[in-house]
């Protein structure tokens, strides 16, 4: 990519994209809004779940039609999924559809879908293994022309269900198998067997995972696109609100393992204890989703409406394009996401925090009073 606005180069950098359901339409029009400005060069993409599908997307796009292929690719494939999703039998009620609540956790389908989960397997409750997100992928993704990609390096993450173990998957392996098997919820779909391993969501291991930019190129900037809360302000106190809570906790204790690991090899160089020729000083940014979606119930992660999808990717725009004001100044300079609030709890923790375009954003999508995104 290039800088279209006064012709500079772009500067590079590596993408992690995590992973969450519906929620990674937001990653989709973070995504949009970068390719648009074109003042980033991505190098490599790493990602999981719905992050592995926006990376697979990307890498399509890009490789058939430059940035507006990408964007192009990444617009087709969400279409998609909300195509597939017309026919769940997970949908709103027709009042909160009127009311504007994305929330789909009190409608009889998600109950039923919910019971069933919990009672029964996948391998009981879908023996078929019936799965309309796979379609959407197959029929959108070109992975022979994924996997010929040279330009970006790709990076895909699965669970190892027998070691329990993270696989990551390199540009050359990436099938639809692979992006099936980093986005299998083991409570919703049969485990994927790839080369008679068998596979859950790698979002267990590494939601996303970093290290592999390490050996693919010398970039040391790092922009994380995250969309699972780290932070909550509230305890949780239903069965359901004590689940999601656990769920947020597990996928993303690989993230802060991995701050952890880069917050002290900084501290390494810093002292000069570690030569920078063979240690990357890793610069980390991050678009998050912490404030803007902290009113988005959990379950809306399975609401795949083509409004609810739109309204996600037009929040991603708005929260990059907050990003590329505060932030995009310090790529190859210096950090803009500090580590130390991040890992240390004697901190108060400070997520990225509401822009003031996001801001305005949600005030112009303000609910009815008394009514909540997520309630």
């Amino acid at each position: 990519m290039t800088d279209k606005a006064n012709g500079r180069s772009a500067k590079p950098i590596n993408v992690a994209l995590q992973g969450g359901g519906s929620h990674g339409a937001f990653t989709w029009g973070v995504l949009d809004r970068l390719l648009q400005d074109g003042r980033l060069d991505v190098a490599a993409i790493s990602g999981t779940s719905a992050g592995a599908m926006n990376a697979v997307a990307f890498a399509d796009g890009w490789l058939s039609g430059g940035a507006d292929g990408a964007r192009q690719k990444l617009h087709d494939l969400w279409r998609a999924v909300a195509r597939k999703g017309r026919f769940s039998p997970v949908q709103r009620m027709p009042w909160d559809v009127m009311l504007g609540n994305w929330s789909i956790e009190n409608t009889p389908g998600y109950i039923w879908w919910e019971s069933i989960s919990r009672l029964f397997s996948p391998y009981v409750a879908n023996p078929l293994n019936i799965n309309p997100l796979r379609e959407a992928v197959e029929h959108e993704i070109d992975f022979e022309r994924v996997r010929a990609c040279t330009g970006i390096h790709l990076f895909v993450s699965a669970t190892n269900v027998h070691t329990g173990k993270l696989r990551v998957f390199p540009t050359h392996e990436i099938t639809a198998d692979v992006v099936m098997a980093s986005a299998c919820l083991p409570q919703i779909f049969q485990a994927v067997t790839i080369d008679g391993v068998p596979y859950w969501d790698g979002g267990y291991g590494g939601n996303p995972a970093i290290y592999p930019f390490f050996r693919a190129n010398r970039i040391e900037d790092v922009l994380l696109v995250q969309i699972n809360p780290v932070n909550r302000e509230d305890t949780p106190t239903s069965a359901t609100e004590i689940q999601n809570r656990i769920d947020e906790i597990t996928f993303n204790a690989g993230l802060l393992r991995e701050f952890r690991a880069i917050a002290f090899v900084k501290e390494l160089i810093a002292a000069g204890r570690l030569d920078r020729k063979d240690y990357r000083d890793i610069r980390m940014h991050r678009i998050d989703a912490d404030a803007a979606f902290k009113d988005l119930s959990a379950s809306s992660k399975i609401n795949a409406e083509w409004a609810f999808l739109k309204y996600l990717r037009d929040l991603g725009r708005t929260a990059a394009e907050d990003w590329l004001e505060t932030d995009f100044e310090h790529v190859g300079l210096r950090p803009s996401l500090p580590l130390d609030r991040e890992l240390d709890d004697s901190l108060r923790p400070q997520p990225g925090g509401m822009g003031r375009r996001v801001r305005e954003f949600l005030a112009s999508h303000e609910k009815p009073t008394g009514m909540r995104a997520g309630h």
